[in-house]
């Protein structure tokens, strides 16, 4: 609840089990229900199985999905919710071009690149090498805080900023007043 009472327009609700910030799907259900209106819930998948995301989506109310693993374009569109699809920004990826292939998201977030970690690395990546034109929004993510997110936006201008590791006390663990003060930088 701090995320909306702080102003964010989305909450993110991670259903990934190795993640320490993962959620069952009851406990999702709980948060989703005691949100005030007209803030998006997103559930965030990183190469789940269709069953379990169908599983999860008749248990918790969400309004769109993040996918943040190697889901191929189809795979994601089967679910009939729009979709964000995470492009993770190792060194010589064509954005553009893996882009084109997700005709069908609402928007691509750009995230860091660390072998092996699907994202939450924390870290930040060279924003120069994103694409001066993408066929989607942008939703800037990777080691954004209350320090340099202001910075981002001049920077990117995205549609979107994504946090999560940048406005927490201890990994998993969300803190109200960083939340606040990284909504203020944002709007700053």
């Amino acid at each position: 609840m701090a995320a909306s009472e702080a102003g964010a327009d989305a909450i993110g609700l991670v259903f990934y089990s190795p993640s320490k910030r993962c959620v069952t799907p009851q406990r999702a259900a709980e948060i989703v229900a005691a949100l005030p209106p007209l803030v998006t819930v997103v559930a965030l998948f990183v190469d789940a199985g269709a069953e379990e995301i169908h599983s999860t989506l008749q248990r918790v109310p969400v309004d769109c999905l993040q996918f943040h693993g190697d889901e191929p374009p189809q795979f994601c569109a089967q679910f009939d919710r729009p979709y964000l699809k995470a492009l993770r920004m190792r060194p010589g990826i064509d954005v553009g071009a893996v882009a084109k292939g997700y005709h069908g998201a609402r928007g691509l977030l750009l995230d860091s690149w660390q072998p092996g970690v699907p994202g939450g690395t924390g870290q930040t990546f060279d924003w120069s090498s994103i694409p001066a034109r993408l066929p989607r929004p942008l939703v800037l993510a990777g080691g954004l805080d209350e320090h340099n997110v202001a910075s981002a936006i001049a920077a990117v201008q995205p549609a979107a900023v994504d946090v999560s590791g940048g406005v927490e006390s201890a990994p998993g663990i969300k803190d109200a007043a960083r939340m606040q003060r990284f909504i203020a930088a944002v709007h700053s």
